[in-house]
């Protein structure tokens, strides 16, 4: 599966985590510096405590990549549970608000939901990992304390509502920019539908390119006696980025930090791989040259 390697700070790659409920993404992290041997380890794009699915994790020299794989649109799956408000907008919160008007129909649903799609402000939680003045907002909520959070604009391309054997819960299957949280988004379709309700599941199913479905359980990576095996290129961290193959001269050019001169217009980032397909770097635009961004000497690619 792999053509990652190990450089001498330990592995170079990336791997597909799927994530068990009840662990934080930091916790994913250090465990999979124990089963990697290396400090060298990040995420891209928090998953709470509460949720599943795809977690993509880098390791070595490909964690350099990792903020051009958090540009992406996710997807997920989740449950809203209507009848309780709680804390944190999810199942680990505490009840503040409950009422026995909870049933609706699937048009009702099907209806709000559609009033998502498309450019919207939404405001970030307080229990979030989100950081405001240098201090996560969840551990400012857990002292008591709540702060102004400047709305961020996100976009939802879908939000289908299927329903549930139990006629208080249904199903969302979202489509959504990075950034979104999809707590927020059924607390508020509770709202729109004049009730109040919680998240009770989320589970990640794609994160750009990148599936659930090729993701690995992390007992299976704990366990396993060849971890290396499910090491993906650093290539997969920038699947979104329009690709550009350089000549040798352009290759030696990029890995000596200077600017160059490329057949392309766009606003980049660029994925600047060599002739033998070998990913040597990102190349952001300056001006009307390429600046190399990041640049990956002799990384797997």
């Amino acid at each position: 599966m792999s053509n990652a390697t190990r450089g001498e700070g330990g592995p170079d790659g990336v791997v597909l985590v799927d994530k068990p409920s009840g662990l934080t993404s930091h916790d994913v992290v250090s465990r999979l510096r124990r089963v990697f041997d290396t400090s060298r380890v990040g995420h891209a794009g928090t998953l709470d405590p509460l949720a599943t699915g795809l977690l993509v994790v880098a390791l070595g020299r490909a964690t350099r990549l990792l903020r051009f794989a958090q540009v992406e649109t996710k997807r997920y799956r989740a449950r809203v549970k209507f009848g309780r408000a709680t804390s944190s907008l999810d199942a680990d919160g505490e009840v503040v608000a409950s009422t026995d008007d909870v049933t609706r129909t699937l048009e009702q649903l099907q209806e709000a939901a559609a009033t998502f799609l498309g450019a919207s402000q939404q405001r970030p939680p307080m229990v979030s990992a989100l950081k405001v003045g240098g201090k996560r907002l969840h551990e400012l909520a857990r002292a008591g304390v709540e702060v102004e959070r400047e709305p961020r604009e996100i976009v939802v391309s879908r939000f289908d509502v299927s329903s549930t054997d139990a006629p208080d819960e249904w199903d969302l299957d979202v489509v959504c920019s990075t950034g979104t949280y999809v707590r927020v988004l059924a607390s508020e379709l509770a709202e729109r539908l004049g009730t109040l309700g919680h998240l009770v599941a989320l589970r990640r199913l794609a994160s750009g390119p990148l599936d659930v479905n090729d993701a690995v359980a992390l007992d299976v990576l704990a366990n396993s006696e060849a971890p290396e095996e499910w090491l993906r290129p650093p290539r997969d961290l920038v699947a979104s980025l329009t690709a550009i193959e350089l000549d040798d001269a352009q290759v030696v050019a990029m890995r000596r930090g200077q600017r160059l001169s490329v057949n392309l217009q766009g606003p980049g980032p660029l994925a600047a791989f060599s002739p033998v397909g070998e990913l040597v770097g990102v190349l952001s635009a300056r001006g009307a040259l390429w600046q190399p961004d990041v640049v990956l000497s002799g990384a797997p690619s």
